[in-house]
This record gives C-alpha cells, sequence and structure tokens, in this order.
C-alpha cells in the first residue's frame, strides 16, 4: 500500500525556516484555507502553521552543536487522532496514507491534538477548526504542474535539498533508500504509532586543527589600518595596527 511522506535529512537542514514560511504561503491560498496570523509583530503572537522549525544545542559546553529539528504532522500508519474524532473530521486516506482533516465537520475539540503524542495539530484561532500539514495534497495531484514541481511546497522551497518526497512503502523510491542507507529513523517508535515521516540522523564528523593552521599567514579576514602620523609622514611597519 502506498505511503507518502517526508524523509528529512537532519544533517543537512540549516534551520533557515524556508519551509516554514514556503508551507504557510502555498496552504493559506490552497485546499487548507485561511491560516491565521494575529498580533504577528507584538509581544504575545498567534498563528497557524503546518511545519515549525525547532533549534536547539546538544553536547556539553564547550564541545556543542546546534541541531535543527523541522516537525509537522508523521502521517502515521496508526494515527491515534484519527479514532478520537467524535465526529469522523480526522481520517486517514487508503489510497496514500495521508492524514487529512475535512474542516466542514471539523468542530474544534482538540480532541485529536490531546491524541497526537506529537504536538502536530494545531487550532486556528480564527476558524476555530483544526489544522494540519496535508503534504500539499491539492499541489502533489495537480497535473497542470510539470511533474518535477507535483511536490510539497516545503521540499520544493529547502535551498538545502534536506527534505525528501515519495512513497516510503517502495523499496526503489528516493525516500526508502535514503531511509535504508542512512538509517533512517522514526520518531518517538515506542508509542506505536509508525511514522510514516522520517529522519536521517546527524553524522559527528571530527576535523583535526594541526598547530600551524590555527592563524593563516594569508587570512582573507585580516584588515590593516594605518594609523595616522601627527607630522603627516608615511608611518613605518611597526606603526601598522592589524586586526
Amino acid at each position: 500500500m502506498t505511503q507518502l511522506a517526508l524523509v528529512i535529512d537532519l544533517n543537512v537542514c540549516v534551520g533557515c525556516h524556508a519551509c516554514v514560511t514556503s508551507c504557510k504561503e502555498w496552504n493559506t491560498s490552497g485546499t487548507a484555507g485561511y491560516l491565521s496570523d494575529m498580533n504577528p509583530y507584538g509581544a504575545d503572537p498567534v498563528g497557524t502553521f503546518f511545519n515549525r522549525v525547532q533549534s536547539f544545542e546538544v553536547g556539553q559546553f564547550p564541545d556543542t552543536e546546534t541541531v535543527h529539528f523541522p516537525k509537522s504532522c508523521l502521517h502515521c500508519e496508526d494515527p491515534p487522532c484519527v479514532p478520537v474524532c467524535p465526529t469522523g473530521a480526522s481520517y486517514k486516506r487508503e489510497s496514500d496514507g495521508i492524514v487529512l482533516v475535512d474542516s466542514d465537520k471539523c468542530i474544534g475539540c482538540n480532541y485529536c491534538s490531546w491524541a497526537c503524542p506529537y504536538g502536530a495539530r494545531e487550532l486556528d484561532a480564527h476558524q476555530k477548526i483544526m489544522k494540519k500539514c496535508t503534504l500539499c495534497v491539492d499541489r502533489i495531484y495537480d497535473e497542470s504542474l510539470p511533474e518535477s514541481e507535483r511536490k510539497p511546497a516545503c521540499v520544493l522551497a529547502c535551498p538545502a535539498e534536506a527534505r525528501l518526497f515519495g512513497d516510503v512503502n517502495d523499496p526503489d523510491s528516493e525516500v526508502a533508500v535514503a531511509i535504508r542507507e542512512s538509517g533512517g529513523y522514526q520518531l518517538m517508535p515506542e508509542w506505536g504509532t509508525k511514522p510514516a515521516n522520517h529522519y536521517l540522523p546527524r553524522q559527528k564528523v571530527s576535523i583535526t586543527i594541526h598547530e600551524d593552521e590555527l592563524e593563516r599567514a594569508d587570512n582573507p579576514l585580516r584588515k590593516e589600518r594605518r594609523k595616522p602620523m601627527p607630522d603627516d609622514s608615511e608611518p613605518t611597519l611597526d606603526e601598522t595596527t592589524s586586526w
């Protein structure tokens, strides 16, 4: 059975938020409808996003590094958000495995949000209905677009190509190969939801710096500033300040 999903390479993601903004732009004008942004530049902004990037440091000082972690609906094979919905608004499509919300049926009760262990659902503060990532379902099946553009907006926008899209159940697909060859993993598998989205782990790279490489003689960042002389004569080498 087909299961469309995203595979995100944490070793490549630079936390630029291009996926966040492109997702919001496309879905606001697409089938998802209005995505609220109330008081976006104030002290207490409120907004609805299908995709967010969380950044945090790992390791112990001074040996630390920043990890950028994009997160959205994981389109689980066994989504806990579906059976708790009292109106049937939350459902999983059999044709491609995408989990969606029928806005005409949603009553904004928050049951699906409470059931989701990943915090991937958001109640739109304006329309009072639940919204979530749709994998740009209105775009990926749009035959008026070139085949190369029938991908989620976040995938097309990523400048580092950290996001892949395809059928994770097809062993020959790009996403399945990436998962298999790069040790792709599911988020919080202990919950038994079988998330379709996978992450490719960060790879620790160790760089050895030799003593004679600590300062380059031809350092392009070095700039020199001449100190003016009281008598307007040319400064000597010893009177030149290096920055």
